[in-house]
């Protein structure tokens, strides 16, 4: 058996800025891959994103993860988030086995970074139907197409985040 100090350290997705990760995407393209992508905030990481990013890994091609950065998230989910920096949050997701590659964006929405990658596959999770994902038009334009993966919305930061404040309070 294999002591814990003795293994090999994984290799991890990189880290990209938006020109490196279009880099990356043309030359994933080049090999013949397809371009997935994935976002959230993914502030506290739990197995519903697991279920997620291997649904979208399963989508078969490069999976892309954008992240959003820390003011979009304050933005989305209020004061007091994230609870982990950009950083922090990007390196966990690139030590994800169905990760390709990591990008922090900056907009309010995916859009932007969508229009700068072009993929394939736009994956979201299944708290979105093929008709509400907001960026549905953008994807289509460039004849990408939507899809739906991961488990049933069972799991929520927010909703952990309440129940441990719930908590604290008992």
């Amino acid at each position: 058996m294999t002591a814990i100090s003795e293994t090999k350290s994984m290799p991890t997705a990189p880290i990209l800025d938006r020109d490196q990760l279009v880099d990356a995407v043309a030359d994933a393209r080049a090999k013949g891959k397809r371009i997935i992508l994935s976002n959230g905030c993914f502030d506290l990481f739990h197995v519903g994103h697991i279920r997620y990013l291997e649904g979208a890994k399963a989508l078969g091609g490069f999976l892309v993860v954008g992240i959003n950065s820390d003011e979009q998230v304050r933005g989305l989910k209020g004061s007091g988030r994230p609870f982990m920096p950009q950083n922090e949050r990007a390196e966990i997701l690139s030590a994800i086995r169905s990760v390709d590659a990591v990008t922090i964006f900056d907009e309010p929405t995916v859009e932007a970074l969508i229009e700068a990658i072009k993929p394939d596959i736009h994956a979201k999770g299944t708290d979105y139907t093929t008709e509400t994902v907001p960026e549905r038009e953008t994807v289509k334009r460039f004849g990408g197409q939507v899809a739906i993966v991961g488990d049933p919305k069972d799991h929520s930061s927010t909703e952990m985040i309440s129940a441990l404040k719930n908590k604290e309070v008992s």
